[in-house]
């Protein structure tokens, strides 16, 4: 079971991934070598996982939210197959298990036919499709996430972690070479790679690895994320909600779900319902104490849906099998 100080580890992290041990110990209130000992049990253990991740708008790529109702003897196989592939991200299987959502990777201006054709072979076993863009996810980093689980801050403790963090991405996205190959497929499996074991792993100095990671990082091409299991951490219920907002109202409403702590994501899709929102929960009741109390509370939501999350297959950077987070292959 994770007490209050592997909580605070865990907050810690979304507001600084790359935070020293010594920095994450004195935010904790531990010694350094708590933290870091702390730190590994949680990411021995498949609970969580930081990851290096690049944007894929640097190599003209958009973020298509897909929705895929399957024959359900046929979803799990369907499921399977899609989970490999490195293009596509978020995978679960919701509303009883006969529904695919997904996130796929592809261009603007990919033709429908193409996207499918090349994502779904067993199109046979698939009922219906809905694929919306993603235009706009909301809140900051280190705000927005998923933050439920305990582990409060004070605001001074919050301060010396954005402190010490790079500033915001000034742009533009500086698409990464060939010769970063090694040095992002380190980071996909731990985003907290040292500078030394970077140089090592790509024969460079550990000068030059660092003025890279900066021009990746103030980009905004390389960015971390914290790949988090919610079920270990006693929220047991996922849901999707669509929901349906006036133009005028979008971002004021997509900026405050954001920032509940409940959602794990929030962002503006094309589509019949333009909002899209992650909540994690302890339980039904947990949830319908979410949904009746703060989402009614937000003024402009007109309509909506839900999608039930029957088993988590893929996150981020990361596969779940067996209860555990472990990395999906190279960048």
């Amino acid at each position: 079971m994770l007490d209050e100080t592997d909580r605070k580890i865990l907050r810690a992290l979304h507001y600084y991934p790359r935070a020293s041990f010594r920095l994450l110990g004195e935010v904790a209130e531990v010694s350094e070598q708590t933290a870091a000992r702390r730190y590994q049990a949680l990411r021995r253990e498949g609970i969580m996982r930081v990851v290096g991740l690049i944007n894929p708008e640097v190599h003209g790529l958009a973020r298509w939210i897909t929705r895929i109702r399957c024959r359900p003897d046929r979803v799990t196989p369907l499921a399977d197959a899609l989970t490999r592939r490195p293009d596509i991200a978020y995978v679960g299987l919701a509303s009883g298990g006969s529904e695919i959502i997904c996130m796929i990777h592809a261009p603007f201006d990919a033709p429908r036919e193409d996207i499918l054709l090349r994502q779904l072979p067993k199109a046979a076993s698939v009922l219906d499709v809905s694929i919306d863009l993603l235009i706009h996810p909301f809140g900051t980093a280190g705000t927005s996430e998923w933050s439920a689980y305990g582990g409060h801050l004070t605001p001074d403790q919050v301060a010396r972690l954005t402190a010490d963090r790079p500033p915001a991405p000034t742009g533009p996205a500086q698409p990464p070479t060939a010769a970063d190959a090694p040095l992002l497929d380190a980071l996909a499996e731990d985003g907290r790679t040292t500078h030394t074991r970077l140089a090592e792993l790509t024969g460079w100095s550990k000068a030059r690895v660092a003025r890279r990671l900066d021009a990746l990082e103030s980009s905004g091409a390389l960015s971390y994320d914290i790949d988090l299991l919610p079920e270990r951490l006693g929220h047991h219920l996922n849901a999707t909600l669509w929901l349906r907002v006036a133009p005028s109202r979008l971002h004021r409403v997509g900026e405050e779900l954001s920032g509940h702590d409940e959602v794990a994501f929030a962002g503006a899709m094309s589509g019949d319902h333009n909002i899209m929102v992650v909540a994690n929960c302890r339980d039904a009741e947990d949830f319908y104490r979410y949904l009746t109390t703060r989402v009614a509370a937000v003024p402009g939501i007109d309509a909506y849906s839900v999608s039930i999350r029957v088993r988590r297959l893929k996150q981020a950077a990361s596969l779940i099998a067996h209860g555990r987070l472990i990395p999906s292959g190279p960048a």
